[in-house]
């Protein structure tokens, strides 16, 4: 009987920590127009690759389109080699594998836009002195991801996995991925156990619905359902599914 209320108990907290961050995910997020008008322009973040040389990667998320950004976001990988007039951009994105083609895209769209109406922020910014050879690591991961004809929305693999995969291929990005990057946690090629995304520690995972991960840069997270619960200490804050960071924001090479 005592088990049983324990569990109950439990149980409730699990469901009201999960609505409040429903309740602030609804009130950060709010509703996009249509995908055909929906502004894809620069919010003005990136570093202009006429004023700015050096070679720069920077890892970006915004809120998905339409009710799926109540619950997550979309993130991708932008690059600038020294000296280059424009940024290559590499993300994956759905459509594309349900309609036969390649998940993963590779142009040269801004690499600060809006995703369909979302303002992205900055994950990760890393520049100068030998990120030329960083970012040839990251062309090669993004060309070698393993499904780049699948594509599902949850548990995964979607655009965080994509994500996830490059930052554990280039570990000097120590890309913190936030909980609503959900899908960050499917661990590619059937495994359960791997690097984190930030390779300053490790993680188990059961096809990104169930796992553990233990790490400098992440702190500590707990996924249930492909939903992130965390703390971290080194930037301290409470990670919530839904809501994402409460506290600190950890963009890493900043």
């Amino acid at each position: 009987m005592r088990t049983w209320k324990f569990w109950r108990r439990g149980a409730l907290v699990f469901a009201l920590v999960v609505a409040g961050s429903a309740l602030t995910a609804l009130d950060r997020h709010s509703v996009k127009a249509d995908w055909r008008t929906a502004s894809r322009e620069s919010v003005g973040i990136a570093p202009d690759p006429a004023e700015v040389r050096e070679a720069v990667i920077q890892v970006y998320g915004a809120r998905a389109y339409n009710w799926r950004g109540y619950f997550g976001i979309h993130t991708w990988v932008a690059v600038k080699r020294t000296g280059a007039a424009r940024f290559t951009v590499y993300e994956v994105m759905g459509w594309r594998a349900y309609r036969g083609g390649d998940a993963v895209a590779i142009s040269s769209r801004a690499p600060d836009g809006r995703w369909f109406g979302a303002a992205p922020t900055i994950l990760a910014d890393v520049r100068g002195e030998g990120v030329d050879a960083l970012i040839d690591k990251v062309d090669a991961a993004a060309r070698s991801y393993p499904y780049n004809e699948s594509y599902t929305v949850w548990p995964g693999p979607n655009s965080n996995t994509f994500t996830a995969h490059v930052a554990r291929a280039v570990p000097e990005l120590r890309l913190d991925l936030p909980p609503t990057a959900i899908g960050k946690d499917y661990i590619p090629h059937g495994k359960m156990f791997a690097e984190a995304p930030s390779g300053t520690g490790y993680q188990v995972s059961l096809f990104g619905l169930l796992g553990i991960l233990a790490a400098r840069e992440e702190g500590v997270e707990i996924n249930v359902l492909g939903l992130t619960f965390g703390l971290d200490l080194t930037s301290p804050a409470l990670k919530l599914p839904l809501a994402g960071r409460i506290g600190s924001d950890n963009v890493s090479g900043s």
